[in-house]
């Protein structure tokens, strides 16, 4: 059984919506979708840091849509593992499982792994938003579309915008 390794932030969760609605209610302003693309989180957010280091900030940001559906059919056919680099903000360890235990209970503690780097990870698919975690991985590799990485070229990668395209990707 193929093995596939799944991020959180920014796949399964959407950090996004947590940032820009700290953002605003710290500052009362909207960024727009041109202002975030191409940019890290933390040249776009000035607190970005702050963020998400705050109690809440991985506990309750939203599913992506299509997600739960998705990783449920996944599952069935995968040998899938929740991957996610906590030890980055170490408090974030336990919101991320209590996030992963409420949303999606079919997942077993086994399936989850919460590390520093992601180099360590064998599977025979890496799906992540980050460039950084994808380029070393020597497994089939898909970039999830997010804002800091929709202007580059997704080069070796293959690029998807939403969970419907994983589906139709990975459960034809």
């Amino acid at each position: 059984m193929k093995k596939i390794s799944i991020d959180m932030d920014g796949v399964m969760a959407d950090v996004y919506s947590q940032f820009t609605k700290m953002y605003t209610a710290e500052t009362g302003l909207v960024k727009t979708v041109a202002e975030l693309e191409g940019k890290p989180e933390g040249e776009v957010f000035e607190h970005a840091l702050q963020y998400v280091t705050s109690p809440g900030f991985f506990r309750h940001a939203p599913l992506m849509e299509g997600c739960f559906d998705v990783v449920r059919r996944l599952n069935d056919r995968y040998k899938i593992f929740i991957v996610s680099a906590a030890m980055e903000f170490p408090t974030s360890l336990v919101e991320k499982h209590a996030w992963l235990n409420e949303h999606f209970p079919f997942i077993g503690w086994q399936q989850m792994v919460f590390c520093g780097s992601k180099e360590i990870i064998r599977a025979d698919i890496m799906i992540d938003d980050h460039f950084k975690n994808l380029n070393f991985f020597t497994g089939e590799t898909i970039l999830y579309t997010q804002p800091h990485n929709k202007l580059a070229d997704a080069g070796k990668h293959s690029r998807v915008n939403s969970w419907k395209e994983i589906e139709r990707l990975l459960l034809p």
